[in-house]
């Protein structure tokens, strides 16, 4: 016989969709059966009334025939040749007559009484445990929503109590019930078998014993044909033993390992430890429906994670539908007034939250920790569980103080321990030290207490506060995010590169060596791992500008900006190795009092982090080009202020020149002699403005030679 599909009862505790779903299909394989077998019933009782009507009317035809003397017939007469035959015809058919009564009576002792005690008692027996597993999983459903709805600020032990025992008992209830339930339907696929196998097998062999007289080697090939199926239906029954005595003993040892699970409670954490390496997890949890503009309600449902989704399922569905994207999402446990174990997955465009409840802490804890797992993407690689557990452990180490080149030197010595002691380190810094680390060690790139700052906060210095003083004085109002008119206007000229790009802020710390090129990469490194061992998982997503002048970090919802970097402040800019979504720059800013500082930002991407130092590259270059530009501009305008200041005095000594040419014209005509008085007279009178003319010549030829 073929293999007999059945339900296992070491899922039933954990009730999942998938489990109902299979459960489903029993139930619907159940259905078909009672219906297949209510009309198979109906048909075997025609053949068994039939029989019984046929050997009733045999009977009667019987009689009818050795009564054919007592008729008369006004035209028939008699007949002695036809009465004798009927009388033949009549002792034949009395004798089928007596084989159909024996036909009816093994019909319905083989063939109609298995049929009748399979719908009657199996079947039903079927609906009855299936009534007795609804209510018990009804009775569990309002037992575990009493549990969850237990108020966190109204603690009330007595209350507690009672509901902890009535989950206990509910749950013990429909656990024990689906696992009777599923031995009942594992156990039907093999009753169903024998159940029209019996019937048919007991029809045949009436019908065969009814035959035997006139076929006797019809006969001989139907009894090895039945012979087989006996031995079939014998194997079967065997089989159904066998498998029955099994079930019973998985219900019983589940029955005694799964009594401490049937508590809601938080297990003992020496037995049950917190596992924080998963990327897959699945199980039952509450997600908050909002039901109007304040009020909410809390539905249960299957939830399951399929990659880098997360996906609910109810219960009597196939398939699971997609709740949200866990890629580059935010996690986080959250703080509820009316519900425990509750936290938050943020989307990476922060446009859905969606808040969750646990069942307990060490499940809240691996829902986090495993949604984190996902949002890294580390699901992608092969060895996806132990690269989360790598990244874990890496984290732990990150919070120490990082070594110094000397002691990383020395761990990359030929050794198991040293090549073990590298690999960690290239994994929690995400690439490998360059060899500038050589001269300088990473102790002297960022101090190993030096604070971490996880927000976005404007940087108040004297200027700032200054110019926020005079703006008060002057009784204009102040910007909280720290803008100011002035800024506004001068960022709103033309600029010829423009680029926007969506970034999240990791944190900023203060380094000591802006110049050196691994400064950023270690800066990367302490955030991350700060972040990962205090479970900050949300970040501010913002939108960087990048002009010729300046970098803005612009509230997307608001438009407002947040935080203004000159890019002459900017000592440069790098991705990291590994993740080329992560990218940061150093910033390089004067004090108040003549001392400088260095800031490390640490941003991630949404694409490619390397597009986005090569903006601000390509900005720092077309500024300094502009700059140039300016600078040729205006050394040009000198020169030509210089060429017109020329052809100025150029022009002034030619009108110098033409007027000493005039005056010496005039003295010549005045030294002719004089003939007669008149003309002396004009003379004389030209002579003298002559004279001054002359004067006021040779003055402004000395101020023209001395010009020139």
């Amino acid at each position: 016989m073929p293999g007999i599909e059945k339900l296992p009862i070491e899922e039933t505790l954990e009730d999942s969709p998938q489990t109902r779903s299979l459960l489903g299909v029993f139930e619907e394989d159940t259905a078909a059966i009672s219906n297949y077998c209510t009309q198979l019933y109906q048909a075997m009782q025609r053949i068994y009334d039939a029989q019984n009507e046929l050997s009733a009317a045999t009977h009667l035809t019987s009689r009818l025939l050795k009564e054919y003397d007592k008729q008369r017939f006004p035209l028939g007469g008699d007949d002695e040749v036809m009465s004798s035959t009927l009388q033949q015809f009549a002792k034949v058919i009395d004798e089928l007559s007596s084989c159909h009564a024996v036909l009816s009576t093994q019909l319905a002792d083989a063939m109609m009484f298995p049929i009748t005690q399979f719908k009657e008692r199996d079947l039903k027996e079927i609906l009855t445990l299936k009534e007795v597993f609804q209510i018990a999983s009804d009775d569990h459903d309002t037992a575990i929503n009493r549990y969850s709805r237990l108020s966190k600020k109204r603690d009330n032990d007595k209350v507690r109590a009672e509901v902890v025992e009535d989950v206990y008992t509910s749950r013990k209830k429909q656990h024990q019930t689906m696992m009777h339930y599923f031995c009942s339907l594992n156990t039907l696929q093999y009753k169903k078998k024998t159940a029209l196998l019996e019937p048919l097998l007991g029809y045949m062999q009436a019908q065969i014993s009814f035959f035997k007289l006139g076929s006797e080697n019809l006969t001989q090939q139907w009894e090895d044909f039945l012979g087989t199926i006996g031995t079939s239906v014998q194997n079967v029954r065997r089989e159904m033993e066998e498998e029955v005595g099994q079930m019973q003993q998985t219900i019983q040892q589940m029955e005694r390992s799964c009594d401490p699970l049937y508590v809601p409670c938080d297990p003992d954490p020496a037995y049950s430890p917190v596992c924080r390496s998963l990327t897959r997890k699945q199980g039952y949890l509450h997600i908050r429906n909002k039901t109007g503009l304040v009020s909410s309600s809390w539905e249960r449902q299957y939830f399951f994670t399929q990659g880098g989704n997360l996906m609910h399922q109810a219960r009597g569905e196939v398939a699971g539908g997609l709740v949200t994207d866990l890629d580059n999402c935010s996690v986080m446990a959250v703080d509820c007034d009316d519900r425990r174990f509750c936290f938050q997955v943020t989307s990476f465009d922060g446009k859905k939250v969606v808040t969750l409840q646990a069942e307990s802490r060490k499940d809240c804890e691996e829902w986090v920790s495993t949604i984190n797992n996902i949002s890294k993407r580390i699901y992608l690689s092969e060895n996806a569980e132990e690269l989360a557990a790598r990244v874990n452990q890496s984290a732990l180490e990150a919070v120490t103080p990082s070594p110094s080149f000397q002691q990383r030197h020395e761990s990359m010595r030929p050794s198991s321990k040293g090549r073990t002691g590298r690999a960690s380190s290239i994994s929690s810094v995400g690439s490998e030290p360059s060899p500038a680390l050589s001269v300088l060690s990473l102790d002297a790139l960022v101090a190993p207490e030096t604070p971490i700052q996880f927000d976005i906060i404007s940087p108040v210095s004297e200027e700032n506060s200054g110019q926020s003083k005079t703006a008060a004085q002057c009784g204009r109002r102040s910007n909280p995010f720290g803008e100011s008119g002035d800024s506004t206007s001068e960022d709103s000229e033309d600029s010829i590169l423009h680029q926007l790009f969506i970034v999240q802020f990791l944190g900023s710390m203060e380094v000591k060596t802006p110049e050196s090129a691994d400064v950023i990469s270690e800066t990367m490194r302490q955030i991350l791992a700060a972040r990962a061992i205090h479970n900050i998982f949300r970040m501010t997503e913002s939108h960087l500008l990048v002009t010729c002048g300046c970098l803005k970090l612009i509230d997307p919802q608001t438009q407002v900006t947040r935080l203004r970097f000159p890019l002459s402040s900017v000592v440069h800019c790098s991705s990291h190795q590994d993740n080329k979504r992560l990218f940061g720059f150093v910033l390089q800013s004067s004090g108040g009092r003549g001392d400088s500082r260095a800031v490390c930002y640490i941003f991630e991407s949404n694409n490619d982090g390397e597009k986005i130092c090569d903006s601000i590259g390509l900005a720092k270059q077309i500024a300094l080009h502009s700059e140039m530009d300016r600078k040729a501009v205006e050394k040009r305008k000198e020169q030509d202020k210089a060429k017109e200041k020329q052809q100025e005095e150029l022009s002034k000594q030619r009108q110098i020149e033409k007027d000493l040419e005039e005056q010496s014209r005039l003295i010549a005509a005045s030294s002719r002699p004089a003939n007669q008085p008149a003309s002396d007279g004009q003379f004389l009178v030209l002579s003298n403005s002559q004279s001054e003319d002359s004067d006021a010549g040779e003055e402004g030829k000395k101020k023209g030679e001395s010009e020139a």
